[in-house]
């Protein structure tokens, strides 16, 4: 454990934090899993309103850092790409 004041506080924010990207993640992956559920039922519609919740959500998390830009663009991509197809 710290002992120093100043590695104290960095180990409270580092749990806040933690919690907080968790938190992000879940209910990131959660609206991707909706688009790709609409997308596997052949529900256009559905699948187009998911995923303009989607985007705006990924673009902002990349944003913050909590996934890679270029990860968060291959997702949109490929997203986009199954929607078109439909």
């Amino acid at each position: 454990m710290a002992n120093h004041k100043s590695a104290l506080k960095r180990a409270r924010q580092t749990v806040v934090r933690t919690a907080r990207n968790k938190s992000h993640m879940s209910t990131l992956r959660t609206a991707v899993k909706k688009v790709e559920q609409a997308i596997a039922q052949g529900d256009k519609k559905s699948a187009e309103i998911f995923f303009k919740a989607v985007e705006p959500t990924l673009v902002k998390s990349a944003k913050k850092g909590l996934i890679h830009a270029n990860a968060a663009a291959r997702k949109i991509g490929r997203l986009s790409h199954k929607i078109k197809a439909l």
